[in-house]
């Protein structure tokens, strides 16, 4: 049962999550003023380069309102100040507080609630039309592919399961499919909701070894088979490493067509899912743990040197997950040739490379064990509990 938190004394300006968020994003600065527990903060927290935060409990702010000493918890803040807490009730009451001593304060409306529910789309490519869709709470990468009056959408999240039907229909297109490109451990998959909606459901054929429990409800893609959308076709291109199922999706158009009645080709836009980021690279113990690491690990080296080496470099690289204290907004994206010269990864050995993931592994994501039994099917639950359990960062990057 929720806390119940007095009514603000006084009216507060309200920001809405996407303000907080332009504000980020144009390089603007944001005095945010985190009124949870330190344990709730540590876990889970609104970060970026251009974030300058203080974080000071709520109960404090009750003793000091009690002393007349509010102020005085804030005394090193910069304005206009933003409170937050975890679903804008407290930082609410706390912002009124601060009104009232004459300091410029706002709060973060529906807290950090709210900002989980902010889900940014931009274009990655226009032929065939690949829109990424970001999570800042999270740092989760999902992408609708529209062409010719048909789409896909790739790595969803149940919480926004509508929004892809809506934006396909936007782009005058009927959502034909949804695929994962792995077993997920940090959210969970809107696949099987979609498929409610008539929607057809595609996993890694590999997905069936890591217990899916329901794998006749599923197109089930061997590495080299493809779906047709619209003009473009999708690819599977296997990628384990970070699991054993891990698929990238490599994504070309059928293009224009030519004088003597071929087509022209378009540009590849490669969805690797968790198998490459732009940043880092992904951690190998999520299916195997600490003892099956390394072993994963040499796999995701030969899939970045071997699997990976007939791609073009200027193939679009798309990842998974991207870091949002990494950078401003979208699309977040880059070209594997680029990749290939920024991270180090590529040039190491298979030995050099194993040691550099493993020790740089850090923090599994939140409740990932019970995630990925949603995502199996071998758990049900309702919208509001897996809202609550991928709550927080995705912490599938190694480093």
């Amino acid at each position: 049962m929720s806390q119940e938190y007095p009514d603000p004394e006084r009216p507060v300006t309200s920001l809405d999550a996407r303000e907080v968020r332009r504000r980020l994003a144009a390089g603007e600065s944001v005095h945010l003023l985190d009124v949870r527990n330190r344990s709730e903060i540590d876990a889970w927290r609104i970060e970026g380069e251009n974030v300058d935060r203080t974080d000071v409990p709520y109960m404090k702010f009750v003793a000091a309102e009690a002393t007349d000493s509010v102020a005085d918890l804030v005394e090193n803040v910069a304005e206009p100040v933003v409170a937050v807490c975890a679903r804008g009730e407290a930082s609410a009451y706390v912002a009124s507080l601060l009104e009232g001593e004459g300091i410029e304060a706002a709060n973060l409306a529906g807290g950090m609630e709210g900002w989980a529910r902010l889900y940014e789309a931009t274009t990655v490519s226009e032929e065939p039309r690949v829109v990424q869709y970001a999570r800042p709470s999270s740092g989760c990468l999902a992408y609708l592919v529209v062409s010719d009056g048909e789409a896909a959408v790739v790595d969803p999240l149940r919480a926004f399961a509508d929004r892809y039907v809506e934006d396909a229909r936007e782009y005058g297109a009927e959502l034909r499919y949804a695929l994962d490109t792995h077993v997920h451990a940090d959210h969970v998959s809107a696949l099987r909701e979609l498929a409610e909606e008539g929607v057809g459901p595609v996993l890694p054929a590999e997905a069936t070894e890591r217990g899916l429990a329901d794998p006749e409800r599923f197109t089930l893609l061997e590495a080299g088979d493809s779906l047709a959308v619209g003009r473009a076709t999708v690819e599977a291109v296997a990628a384990p490493g970070h699991t054993t199922e891990m698929t990238a999706y490599r994504v070309r158009s059928g293009g224009d067509e030519t004088e003597d009645g071929g087509r022209e080709e378009g540009g590849d836009v490669l969805l690797t899912g968790d198998g490459l980021f732009t940043e880092r690279v992904p951690r190998p113990d999520l299916e195997a743990g600490d003892e099956g690491a390394a072993d994963h690990a040499r796999d995701l080296h030969r899939t970045l040197v071997g699997r990976f080496a007939d791609l073009p470099d200027d193939a679009l690289v798309a990842p998974g997950h991207y870091d949002p204290a990494d950078g401003g907004a979208g699309p977040h994206v880059a070209r594997l040739g680029d990749l290939r010269e920024s991270l180090p990864a590529f040039g190491m050995s298979e030995e050099e490379f194993v040691a550099y993931v493993t020790e740089r592994m850090g923090a599994r994501p939140a409740n990932f064990e019970r995630v990925i039994a949603v995502n199996l099917g071998r758990e049900a639950v309702d919208e509001g509990t897996a809202f609550e359990l991928e709550l927080g960062p995705n912490n599938c990057a190694a480093g």
